[in-house]
């Protein structure tokens, strides 16, 4: 899902926004909870792999995360996700005359996930990257839908290999000159996603990079009301959520690169 600039300038900052597997769960619900109101860019709201169009039902998902969490499910979104991201952005530029702007990448829980990892991975240069409720250490995550669903798991060495992939706080230093800002609601898991974005900030600001963490009030996890696979009225939260993340990226977007 792409959205032109207000300006209609080819060369306009592109924002690439991966949605929430929680509520707003399609980039068509996020679009309509994150509408980057008053951004002046392109605006790329990619679907996760297994979900929204290439959702193959609760049932299967499911069973397919409770089979083996870390690598059919969270791993396997995750660098699918970014894998696709460099063939998509040349066909998007080939097909809508995109220009050479600056980049900024936006996601939400698994999609802040692969929105860091498309930086550390180097499927994209980013000026900056706005991490919302955001997945940036995987460990404390499975250990609490292993709480919610009563289950135990066990790690093995290749869902290991996972996590360490996907730890965005032992590899924040691969973000290179990447400006960060994470966002977390009060009333989310405090060891799953507050924690480890505090220490996230701190490790990007010990590189000497610009980084900081905003926590909204009133606000849990999810960034739209269930089901969240339409497109909703905009909550007070993420409304909130998206001033500041439209803040920061103009912020970012428009200053010279170092």
């Amino acid at each position: 899902m792409l959205e032109p600039p207000s300006s209609g300038r080819a060369d306009a900052p592109l924002v690439v926004a991966w949605h929430l597997m929680d509520a707003p769960r399609t980039e068509r619900a996020f679009a309509a909870a994150l509408p980057l109101a008053g951004l002046d860019a392109w605006k790329l709201y990619p679907g996760l792999p297994l979900c929204g169009d290439r959702f193959p039902g609760e049932d299967a998902l499911m069973a397919q995360m409770f089979a083996e969490p870390v690598r059919n499910g969270h791993g396997l979104i995750n660098e699918q996700a970014v894998a696709e991201l460099p063939v998509l952005l040349d066909e998007l530029r080939a097909s809508h005359g995109l220009g050479d702007g600056p980049v900024a990448v936006v996601g939400g829980s698994a999609g802040a996930g692969v929105a860091g990892g498309a930086v550390v991975g180097k499927a994209v240069e980013a000026r900056a990257a706005v991490l919302i409720s955001p997945l940036v250490q995987l460990r404390p995550v499975v250990d609490l839908l292993a709480r919610q669903y009563g289950i135990d798991y066990t790690w093995t060495p290749e869902s290991t290999a996972v996590a360490d992939r996907m730890d965005l706080v032992w590899r924040s230093h691969e973000f290179g000159a990447t400006a960060v800002r994470c966002i977390v609601g009060a009333d989310d898991d405090t060891e799953a996603f507050l924690y480890p974005a505090g220490r996230l900030r701190d490790m990007r600001r010990e590189q000497g990079v610009r980084a900081d963490l905003r926590v909204v009030n009133d606000m849990g996890h999810a960034l739209a009301d269930e089901p969240g696979v339409e497109p909703a009225p905009q909550t007070d939260a993420a409304r909130q959520v998206d001033a500041m993340t439209v803040e920061f990226l103009a912020q970012e977007l428009e200053r010279e690169p170092a």
